[in-house]
């Protein structure tokens, strides 16, 4: 995920300084040309968070990334900042929070409200009066129709469609290519055309 957050960012021209990893065997190397210059709760590095930098997590384990972001709020007093590739578009009319990242091909359209801390991955539309809560993943070419809800930490696979007005809730995971017809409920894991229980 370090990899395609650095891209993104270079696609804005924004300068990576380097890179935090808990893997001390990657301290010390460069990964795309930037260093690893040491762990995620590294108070040398991250002392200048706020003053002379900013933070982005990529990580796709939401407990993980959730528990990094709450030790940037609580113990630094900043939030992470968005990486939006510039080949994604995103509506003027759209609400997109905190720590979000968007890659190329993504579509946002009007009225669109996207929490903080998720991952939309290349090709996925997200169509008008949508609603994605915190640390939700859309899969790669995912269509999200109108008036959809997707609850905090849900897992959306690769192609999926979702068809409008649909309630997705809490943590539920839908299955690459499914069609969701149908209200899935919190926790759930669905699967198929159309989506069913698992």
């Amino acid at each position: 995920m370090g990899r395609v957050a650095l891209d993104i960012f270079q696609s804005n021209n924004v300068v990576v300084y380097c890179f935090l990893d808990d893997d001390e065997s990657l301290h010390g190397k460069e990964v795309s040309d930037i260093a690893v210059l040491g762990g995620t709760e590294d108070e040398g590095f991250l002392k200048y968070l706020g003053k002379k930098c900013s933070a982005f997590v990529a990580s796709d384990d939401n407990k993980y990334r959730e528990s990094l972001v709450e030790m940037l709020k609580n113990d630094h007093k900043v939030m992470p900042v968005n990486a939006i590739h510039s080949l994604a578009y995103i509506s003027e009319l759209a609400f997109i929070g905190h720590g979000n990242m968007v890659n190329a091909g993504v579509v946002v359209n009007s009225n669109v409200r996207i929490g903080s801390h998720c991952i939309i991955s290349c090709g996925a539309l997200i169509d008008f009066d949508t609603e994605l809560e915190d640390f939700v993943q859309l899969g790669v070419g995912s269509i999200i129709n109108s008036g959809v809800k997707i609850g905090k930490g849900a897992f959306i696979g690769s192609g999926v469609t979702v068809v409008s007005g649909v309630t997705i809730g809490k943590k539920a995971r839908i299955g690459a290519g499914s069609v969701v017809v149908a209200d899935v409920k919190a926790g759930e894991t669905v699967f198929g055309n159309p989506a069913k229980t698992v």
